[in-house]
């Protein structure tokens, strides 16, 4: 039978079960095979790995992740799509379809049930745009045992999440993601090859996990508080934005720590390296700064 991805075997499976789009849900299919190709490959897959994928719509990243993977849960939030999901994926006894929420499920839990058997684990999935930043920060803060995730996300914020210090798109978005893995921009997808098609453009983005933080803190909430303190106003000095968050009654004291720090005062949140961040954090622990 021919694969999901193509424009008349998406239409086919979707008129058939009269299936009508949702937008409160983001749903856009995806109709070419070449960019689910690179998907999977971005993965690094095999016969002694797992994949979750997330958002499975009709099936056509699933079918593809099954063929590589020696087990392959994929999470879908709309009931309606999962008849579709166990007729195109068949008795695959290596897949598993469940019917949830993401941010909602125990994601450990699952990984225990789903994935006891495998070498390593990959989430691999086309990500509705309007919650790539909360699923990916609750993968992420889970510290689950994950190999890699490879997303397909609103071209502009994967450019933000693999953004260099001193360019326009480096944030704390940049900051968090790059803080726990090393981000790659895999493909530019365009917004023809879906159905329906969506106002933007994708992109790929691979995010290899490190094995362990890319700088040392001693405590992750204060440090990611204080970045996004530091970009709260872009336009706006590291030490104003700063000021503004701890206390105006701060000021001198700031200005000192941060030239202690080697930090000038008056560089802009987009200046500073993740190291100079931790530097900055643990500078102003140190002097009870914590807000």
């Amino acid at each position: 039978m021919t694969d999901v991805a193509t424009p008349r075997r998406t239409k086919e499976i979707i008129e058939r079960h009269g299936f009508s789009f949702k937008k409160s849900l983001g749903q856009n299919f995806l109709i070419d095979p070449n960019i689910l190709n690179k998907i999977v490959s971005a993965a690094g897959l095999d016969k002694t790995k797992g994949a979750l994928e997330i958002g499975p719509g009709i099936g056509a990243l699933t079918e593809q992740l099954a063929r590589q993977a020696k087990a392959v849960a994929a999470v879908e939030i709309d009931q309606r799509l999962i008849p579709i999901l166990q007729e195109v994926l068949g008795a695959e006894p290596h897949v598993s379809v469940v019917h949830g929420d993401v941010l909602e499920l125990d994601l450990q839990a699952l990984f225990r049930d789903k994935f006891h058997d495998v070498s390593a684990v990959s989430v691999v999935a086309n990500l509705p745009y309007y919650v790539t930043t909360p699923i990916l920060m609750k993968l992420l803060e889970l510290r689950l045992p994950l190999e890699n995730i490879v997303v397909m996300i609103q071209k502009e914020v994967a450019e933000r999440m693999a953004a260099k210090p001193g360019t326009k798109a480096y944030g704390s978005l940049s900051v968090a993601v790059q803080y726990y893995t090393v981000p790659e921009l895999v493909c530019i997808v365009p917004h023809t090859v879906f159905i329906p098609q969506p106002n933007v453009d994708s992109a790929v983005i691979k995010l290899a996990m490190r094995d362990k933080p890319a700088v040392e803190v001693s405590d992750e909430d204060f440090f990611f508080r204080m970045v996004q303190a530091c970009f709260a106003q872009r336009r706006k000095t590291i030490h104003n934005n700063l000021s503004s968050w701890l206390g105006k009654n701060r000021r001198e004291e700031l200005t000192r720590i941060l030239q202690e720090t080697g930090i000038d005062p008056v560089r802009r949140g987009e200046t500073l390296s993740l190291q100079e961040y931790a530097n900055l954090a643990a500078a102003l622990e140190r002097e009870g700064l914590k807000n």
